[in-house]
């Protein structure tokens, strides 16, 4: 069975953008692959260093986010990244063949420093990549189900792989290189209309967001601002409620857009309709999450049991590593 290996920062809960970027195909793909969710902590702390008390808290929220989408504990493997070693060890390796000038102008990283406001970049925020394929690789996962801003990690990761290879292989493969799996729907606009659905942006529909919560952001939503009125023919194409119409109700999406355009639907009816199809998807979730919240002992169990299963897995790639590299006795 070929592996995955994916995840998510442990900042806060996850929302509709990391659903339809990777969540749902995580669990579209937990009975095809050997599945590992990673809840990366300490890349978390290149952008929270000073809210420890947060990224603790993110751990069992991110956790809780994961099963309550329908990922099995018994079929996937939960895990948190300061508790492998492996991880530490090949972030320390990789960084000796990859250059400063490659990660300053690998475009996420740029993308979110401005988004973040630094001018002067932390040694870990820049090494994030590095960091990235510690993570695919200690595990030598097959496929990384990722939104495609992280494509620029991605393939960083695949070159410092293949670096690994040419150098330390003999001619064999030491480490397999890993392939971006993007979803069908690889980004999602914030509610404000922003290019992006962001946890610090504000403009993000939570998987944990109750019924009024969804109602409320969908009813604010930007819409075409030059439809005044009902009888008001509208553009769907720069109308944010349409795309979220293409994502979750794609079914009525077309005919949706045609009644915009020809002023037969209001903005009001669209946003209604929009805001039922997303709380249909989001009730199992609730009810899901409302268990594991009710059994925060059985959340932990299972990320400690993870990790524990990581690190041996980690350990072994390690130790294979070492031996490839000449650095063991």
């Amino acid at each position: 069975m070929k592996r995955i290996l994916t995840g998510d920062r442990t900042t806060g809960k996850l929302h509709l953008g990391h659903y339809v970027g990777s969540l749902q195909n995580r669990v579209k793909l937990q009975d095809e692959y050997d599945t590992f969710i990673i809840l990366a902590d300490i890349q978390a702390l290149t952008t929270h260093f000073e809210q420890p008390e947060l990224i603790n808290k993110g751990i069992y929220d991110v956790a809780i986010d994961n099963l309550s989408v329908g990922l099995d504990p018994n079929k996937v493997t939960i895990f948190l990244q300061s508790k492998i070693s492996a991880i530490a060890e090949l972030t320390v390796f990789y960084s000796m063949l990859v250059s400063v000038n490659s990660l300053r102008h690998n475009p996420t990283i740029k993308t979110e420093a401005k988004q973040y406001g630094y001018d002067d970049l932390s040694y870990g925020f820049l090494g994030y990549p590095v960091s990235q394929t510690a993570d695919i690789t200690f595990c030598n996962a097959d496929l990384v189900p990722v939104g495609e801003d992280q494509i620029p990690h991605i393939e960083l990761g695949r070159k410092i792989v293949r670096r690994f290879n040419d150098l330390y292989g003999n001619g064999r493969v030491i480490i397999k290189e890993p392939q971006a799996l993007i979803s069908e729907t690889p980004r999602l606009i914030g509610m404000d209309g922003n290019s992006k659905m962001g946890k610090s942006l504000g403009n993000a529909i939570y998987l944990s967001d109750t019924v009024e919560e969804v109602n409320k952001k969908v009813k604010s939503a930007v819409t075409d601002k030059n439809r005044i009125s009902v009888k008001d023919k509208g553009n769907p194409e720069i109308c944010t409620i349409s795309k979220y119409h293409k994502a979750f109700n794609h079914e009525e999406y077309n005919n949706i857009c045609e009644m915009c355009k020809n002023a037969s639907i209001g903005c009001v009816a669209c946003k209604n309709d929009l805001s039922k199809k997303i709380n249909q998807l989001l009730e199992p979730f609730r009810e899901r999450r409302a268990y594991y919240e009710e059994n925060i002992k059985e959340v932990r169990d299972i990320i400690l049991t993870g990790s524990q299963k990581a690190n041996m897995i980690g350990n072994e790639t390690v130790d294979v590593i070492k031996k490839a590299m000449s650095i063991h006795i």
